[in-house]
């Protein structure tokens, strides 16, 4: 299994049954009890029942979440519909808009092991859901440094994904790569894959070797796009450096900045100078990073209160309104804290 969602448009009754069969046999796989399956069934229902009702259709991700601690499927739900103006309000036991018992998401809330939702009046609602094996499981909470996400979904119809992404441990702090191979299926997929391990193996280099290093030893493929980021603790800076259409950005609050790579295509033609760009490294940033199967024209100030919000929920916000669906599609999401 690899680190992409299964996605499934819902715009049909007909297929909540089809999708309730494929994750209910994905969760006995990863060794979830009967009843524990059953808990989730009820997820997945409840999930797809309400996009069809409420919202008229929608979008349903999801994966294997496997660390070595446990096992896990991840979903997020997304859809265009009313939305909610109270959030809070909707979550309560007893409230309906439908004249129903209205036990809909206050039960996913209670069978889910982390369940996160936003939504705004006229754009829709995002929902995340993890269950894990274990229903009294509780991941660590993450004290200092970087809580991220990401979303990636393959080219419609392919079973290889040609983006690829990485967060590794340095000694200075922590590194991000994010890459596209050209065009997507197999090819793609090994370019990024071929990428990713000299990526891995590249210590604390500074970015702009990496990507010079990455470029002699994917000669052979056809070639990507990628964009490494490098943290540094002790000087509290970012080191940027990119070479094709990743789009960066940081978040200061609501300021924000986009960090423009090199033209060129790694294993191809890169420049012969690469210069990397400095950024001050803060508590609090937000760090968005995404390749060209979403379009860029997004701002998270047009979406309420949503820095407040997980990475998870703020990149699935970004996915729902911006995905292209004629490529590979990754978008990754990190908040320092």
């Amino acid at each position: 299994m690899d680190n992409t969602f299964f996605t499934y448009k819902i715009d049909d009754r007909s297929l909540i049954a089809f999708i309730k069969r494929e994750i209910h046999n994905l969760v006995l796989q990863l060794g979830f009890s009967p009843h524990r399956a059953a808990e989730t069934d009820i997820i997945v229902a409840e999930l797809t029942s309400n996009l069809i009702k409420y919202a008229k259709g929608g979008e349903l991700l999801y994966r294997a979440h496997l660390d070595g601690e446990y096992n896990a499927i991840e979903i997020y739900c997304l859809d265009n519909g009313v939305g909610f103006e109270n959030v809070a309000k909707i979550m309560n036991d007893g409230y309906s808009s439908s004249n129903t018992l209205g036990h809909g998401l206050g039960s996913i809330k209670r069978l889910s092991n982390d369940f996160q939702i936003y939504s705004m009046k006229d754009w829709g609602c995002v929902q995340y859901i993890k269950i894990c094996e274990k229903p009294d499981f509780q991941a660590p909470a993450i004290q200092t440094g970087l809580n991220y996400a990401a979303i990636a979904v393959n080219y419609p119809g392919e079973k290889d994904c040609g983006d690829g992404y990485y967060i590794k441990q340095t000694r200075k702090g922590f590194q991000i790569f994010v890459g596209d191979g050209l065009g997507h299926g197999q090819n793609a997929h090994e370019a990024v894959q071929m990428a990713l391990k000299a990526f891995r193996q590249s210590g604390d280099a500074e970015p702009a070797d990496i990507l010079r290093d990455i470029h002699t030893k994917v000669k052979k493929t056809r070639g990507l796009v990628a964009t490494i980021v490098s943290v540094d603790y002790k000087t509290e800076v970012w080191t940027i450096c990119g070479i094709g259409n990743i789009n960066t950005r940081i978040y200061n609050g609501l300021e924000n900045k986009t960090y423009t790579p090199y033209n060129g295509i790694i294993g191809h033609n890169i420049p012969r100078t690469l210069n990397s760009t400095i950024v001050p490294f803060k508590k609090h940033q937000i760090i968005v990073m995404h390749s060209d199967g979403l379009r860029t024209r997004w701002n998270l100030n047009d979406l309420t209160s949503i820095l407040k919000q997980n990475p998870g929920i703020i990149g699935a916000s970004i996915f729902k309104d911006n995905i292209r669906g004629t490529d590979d599609a990754t978008i990754l999401v990190g908040k320092i804290i």
